[in-house]
């Protein structure tokens, strides 16, 4: 897992793994969640690994657009 950048510092997520139809994501609570195309849907999952990769916004889209619309809770 990547460790997320959080440059605006007061994100929820303290990591992340981007897989080629996935992203999956780790919350401070400790529980870390797949998001896929498939339960997600692509366009989510893309504006997901964007977010990651740039280090800010990703904890307010998925509360915003994507909630529970995850494939599995990993942990």
């Amino acid at each position: 897992m990547d460790r997320y950048k959080n440059l605006q510092g007061n994100s929820g997520i303290t990591s992340y793994s981007i897989e080629r139809d996935s992203i999956i994501v780790a919350f401070k609570g400790g529980h870390t969640y797949k998001y896929n195309h498939a339960i997600t849907g692509k366009e989510h999952v893309q504006n997901m690994k964007t977010l990651a990769r740039e280090g800010r916004g990703l904890s307010t889209y998925i509360s915003r657009y994507v909630k529970d619309l995850y494939a599995e809770q990993v942990s």
